[in-house]
């Protein structure tokens, strides 16, 4: 699949500077994507081109700590009051009040807390992979299929040197965990992640994770919600009562066969159903 050509964004949110990709006519419908942990903005890269081709302006950044301009230090500086408050900047810059909002993993947790806190701001929400914070919450209190799935969380909160452990060995364990998203991706996020403090950044959304985010409340603008069956971080228990935490319209897709991974791996699929949520508002 040839690697599209974009437009290279840096948006200006106070003292921070997000570099991001964009494509698309600058006066369409703005849809802002949040990447995940341990990615970057090119896990869109085969998303943002059907955005545009059907006329929305789609703009991917890399968010808080992994870009090298919005990358302040200590835990604190990851909490979710902060990266709530850098999407309504981003899309402040860029001239939305309104806008569609799509997230992935990380993006995706964001992205439900943003949806609770500014419901005004948004002309649709899509979710990949990553249940509404509340289920999820208890699931990993309760269920034994997402407690063995979630083992990785709280080591990722008690080691300091988790992001060592990611770039060891020429980053072996990082490039194995992203061997899905295909070289050129690939590529892409080893440049964003093995600079200096991006990566130990990211973990910070983990070690800065608490009651603020898994106490986010029903969500009231329409929702589709992307989950794959295959995925060995997520289960089925609280990605099915998600259901239950979205009072506005709501659709769930289930992609089966298909792995966490599902922007890089199936963006044609995960594309088309974006769209459709799109054009249905």
């Amino acid at each position: 699949m040839e690697s599209p050509v974009f437009e290279r964004l840096d948006l200006t949110v106070g003292d921070l500077h997000f570099d991001a990709l964009a494509d698309g006519p600058a006066d369409g419908d703005l849809v802002l994507l949040l990447h995940g942990f341990p990615e970057s903005a090119a896990e869109w890269t085969h998303v943002l081109p059907r955005l545009a081709a059907a006329g929305y302006r789609a703009v991917a950044p890399n968010q808080r700590g992994y870009a090298s301009g919005a990358r302040p230090t200590g835990v604190a500086a990851y909490h979710i009051d902060h990266l709530v408050a850098d999407v309504a900047g981003m899309a402040d810059t860029l001239g939305a009040s309104r806008f569609h909002l799509v997230g992935h993993d990380w993006g995706a947790l964001v992205s439900w807390a943003f949806a609770d806190r500014h419901p005004e701001r948004l002309r649709t929400l899509t979710i990949v992979s990553v249940p509404h914070p509340q289920p999820f919450a208890a699931a990993r209190a309760s269920d034994p299929d997402q407690q063995a799935r979630s083992t990785y969380i709280q080591g990722f909160r008690d080691d300091p040197a988790a992001d060592r452990a990611f770039l060891a060995d020429d980053a072996a364990l990082l490039k194995l965990a992203l061997a899905e998203a295909g070289p050129e991706i690939l590529a892409e996020h080893l440049r964003v992640l093995t600079d200096p403090g991006a990566l130990d950044a990211g973990l910070n959304y983990y070690r800065a994770w608490g009651a603020e985010l898994d106490g986010t409340g029903p969500i009231s603008v329409p929702t589709l919600y992307v989950w794959s069956d295959a995925d060995v971080a997520l289960g089925r228990v609280p990605a099915e009562q998600t259901a239950d935490w979205v009072t506005g319209p709501y659709r769930f897709e289930i992609v089966a066969g298909v792995s966490h991974w599902i922007p890089e791996v199936v963006p044609d699929e995960l594309s088309a159903l974006i769209l459709e949520q799109l054009a249905a508002r």
